[in-house]
């Protein structure tokens, strides 16, 4: 149910997953003595709830909370509506587009390569042979989240979960179960505009695309977001003429001008029309395509089409009408610091709440609410503290301030940068496109921000964050100039951007 995505499961991941009864956990009751000793000395060992706390959705915010409250001595059950767990983060969003995207830039990293063309290998590999390995992948991940649930004894109830009071349940219509405290973890799902027909077999949205019969020869995207730019860049890497519509007039806004300026170079020169300030005015399936009409008079008719602008909460089959919680137009439930809603035993975490809309995001936002139940925390876990993963390609990932917002707030700030190209690992691998740019402060040299553009951004990134969030004066550009650094590798570039940035001041 729950998300930022189909092979049966392995007998693994099936395993101990029958529905426990509404009376589970409630101790039977004994024969008192005489109703007056009873009522002196209730028995404790009767609780009032079938659980201490019930989580909706087994993505990676249901997850997060499921295992840590179960750790902390909770007795915990959840929900799947799905009939594997994992939610949309595991069968349609994070998992099998990355495992797709790997498939793509690996093999046609290959098949570029100038020995394999040398030995005459020049071949098209169809949707069908580089989606191959992603069930296998799935089923892989499904299997080790089912033993969690196994290891930790927390039953899954299988089937449509809705709220009958703020402290009862029902899967399917079936008999009340009961709680003392719920997580909504229940992610999100491709926003479906009305005039859209998603049933025509050319028209897709970022849970149907990966099932694609077919290799296009071109494709519109609507929608420059994440989704959007990835799917984006994966495609063009496959040959595909591709069109991105962007209803902004930059891509991806919340990031760094520079990491900006370095997608939108680099998508064009691949070959990808970006086409900024657009907005839909009807989507019009044919036989032989689709064409989409823009407010501006323009018209674009591609092979397939795939409408990738913006989420909606699964909440609208959740009984919220019994409850005081109310979801927004996008089915998004609005929450505190705590992940609490207006009504204290009810949390939600994930894509429900809306952004960031990252997996791993959600699953740090699940624990802060099991360890907040627990009391272990008062606090929400360094969620101001999350980093971007774009998997275009190449990647991009940041954390911390951008130039943009230091200029605002006029922070005396300087700017260190390497470019990949200078790096002997980026040159061996042939990755030489990227860069890394450290932003610091220039009086305390503290660390305010982190950018990469690259291959293996998303990894590169965690150096610069384990040191932006060290205390006090540990905190500083000096650490990567005086530490070693493995060479060569593209950590090194921490010490090339450290140098490069100390260089500036005087």
């Amino acid at each position: 149910m729950s998300s930022t995505q189909n092979e049966p499961a392995a007998e693994s991941g099936t395993k101990g997953t029958d529905s426990v009864p509404a009376s589970a956990g409630v101790a039977a009751s004994s024969p008192a003595a005489s109703s007056i000793s009873a009522a002196a000395q209730p028995r404790p060992s009767e609780p009032k709830y079938d659980y201490d706390l019930f989580v909706i959705g087994t993505g990676p915010g249901g997850e997060g909370a499921a295992m840590q409250a179960a750790k902390g001595g909770m007795k915990v059950g959840v929900a799947e509506r799905y009939r594997q767990i994992g939610g949309g983060c595991t069968h349609w969003g994070t998992i099998p587009s990355k495992a797709l995207r790997y498939a793509v830039t690996s093999t046609m990293k290959s098949l570029k390569n100038p020995v394999m063309r040398e030995l005459g290998f020049s071949v098209a590999p169809t949707m069908e042979q580089l989606n191959r390995g992603t069930q296998t992948i799935i089923g892989r991940q499904v299997s080790m989240r089912q033993s969690f649930y196994d290891r930790n004894g927390v039953p899954i109830h299988r089937g449509q979960c809705r709220f009958v009071d703020e402290h009862s349940v029902s899967i399917d219509h079936g008999e009340p179960i009961t709680a003392a405290n719920f997580v909504i973890s229940t992610g999100s799902r491709p926003y479906r505009p009305p005039g859209v027909d998603f049933s025509h077999p050319r028209i897709f949205d970022s849970d149907t695309i990966l099932t694609m019969p077919e290799k296009p020869t071109s494709i519109t995207v609507y929608g420059a977001g994440v989704i959007g730019t990835e799917y984006a860049s994966m495609f063009r890497n496959l040959g595909i003429k591709v069109n991105l519509i962007n209803t902004r007039s930059k891509l991806l806004e919340f990031l760094d001008d520079e990491i900006i300026d370095a997608l939108s170079y680099h998508l064009r020169d691949q070959g990808v029309i970006i086409r900024h300030d657009e907005q839909m005015e009807r989507i019009e399936g044919k036989d032989d395509g689709v064409i989409l009409h823009l407010k501006s008079g323009k018209m674009l008719k591609t092979d397939v089409f795939l409408w990738a602008n913006g989420r909606q909460g699964n909440t609208d089959d959740l009984g919220l009408e019994n409850i005081p919680v109310e979801a927004n137009k996008r089915g998004q439930v609005v929450v505190d610091e705590h992940f609490q809603t207006c009504v204290p035993s009810i949390y939600a975490v994930g894509d429900v709440i809306g952004i960031p809309s990252l997996a791993s995001a959600a699953y740090t936002q699940g624990r802060s609410a099991g360890m907040h139940l627990l009391g272990q925390a008062d606090g929400n876990l360094r969620l101001n503290d999350i980093p971007t993963g774009i998997y275009t390609s190449p990647e991009i990932s940041s954390v911390g301030k951008t130039e943009r917002e230091l200029t605002d707030q006029c922070v005396p700030y300087e700017v260190g940068q390497a470019q990949f190209r200078s790096l002997a690992r980026a040159q061996i691998t042939g990755e030489t496109t990227g860069m890394l740019k450290l932003l610091f402060h220039r009086e305390t040299k503290e660390i305010l921000g982190v950018h990469c553009f690259g291959a293996n951004a998303s990894e590169i990134i965690h150096i610069g964050q384990a040191i932006m969030n060290q205390p006090g004066l540990q905190n500083t550009i000096e650490y990567f100039i005086e530490t070693t650094f493995n060479y060569p590798t593209m950590a090194e570039a921490y010490r090339v951007a450290a140098l490069n940035g100390i260089n500036r001041l005087f």
